[in-house]
């Protein structure tokens, strides 16, 4: 199976297709995994859509339930898991790319972007997670059912999670990133807005003001709205993949 190993995670990535390559981020928050993007949860599967005429690289994050595994502390947070994906990058020697993520994924998107910004070619964000207000008193319940989810980490300890959860998220905004930041993005964006209390439209409808080279596109998920985005998305790419 192809994993890497860095920093003491064991990271599993797959490849589909040849050409200009395409990371990807698959929803499900921390339950991020390759398999989610064949569920009905993801409308655009990157592997379907891409692979033909991409490069697409899909990966299970680490501790969500797939074949990706690191420890667990306190002191994480998103920069955990963007270490995880520059090294995927650099093992399989991707100097540049396209970036697609859907929910957490617009997250890790913003958050590679600070990181390493003349790597992303261009970066397509999916009902991008947020939150608008105060942090709740208590963890999510889609956090609570990934912590109650993870086997053989006796590391995690209730504080230790507790402070994951405070480090991940209580932010707020896109929790990764602050607004004079997103302002200063050059990366070319799509944005495909969110509807929901985990990807807030307002959150989306924010993003799309602040980042300097956006398109939005506001109806996705289904019917001929689905087939439209799917073109303006392989319009999208296409736009901003450099010439060989």
């Amino acid at each position: 199976m192809p994993s890497i190993e860095h920093h003491g995670a064991t990271i599993y990535y797959e490849e589909h297709g040849k050409g200009f390559p395409i990371l990807t981020f698959a929803p499900a928050g921390l339950a991020s995994v390759i398999d989610v993007w064949r569920s009905a949860s993801a409308p655009i599967d990157p592997v379907e859509e891409w692979s033909g005429e991409y490069r697409v690289i899909v990966m299970d994050q680490r501790n969500a339930g797939g074949r990706s595994r690191a420890p667990i502390s306190g002191k994480d947070g998103w920069d955990e898991y963007t270490s995880d994906h520059i090294a995927v990058l650099d093992h399989l020697r991707i100097d540049r790319c396209h970036l697609y993520g859907q929910c957490i994924g617009g997250s890790f998107i913003l958050n590679l972007v600070q990181k390493q910004p003349e790597r992303v070619a261009s970066a397509i964000l999916a009902q991008p997670i947020g939150r608008v207000g105060p942090m709740p008193a208590e963890p999510s319940a889609r956090f609570r059912d990934w912590a109650a989810s993870l086997k053989d980490h006796p590391e995690a300890t209730p504080e230790v999670l507790a402070q994951f959860n405070q480090n991940l998220y209580g932010p707020g905004f896109t929790y990764c990133n602050d607004r004079d930041f997103v302002k200063t993005v050059k990366t070319p964006c799509l944005l495909l807005a969110g509807n929901d209390d985990a990807h807030p439209r307002p959150i989306s409808d924010e993003l799309a003001r602040l980042l300097p080279n956006c398109e939005y596109v506001l109806d996705w998920k289904s019917g001929d709205a689905l087939t439209a985005a799917k073109a303006k998305a392989r319009e999208f790419l296409r736009q901003h993949t450099p010439a060989r």
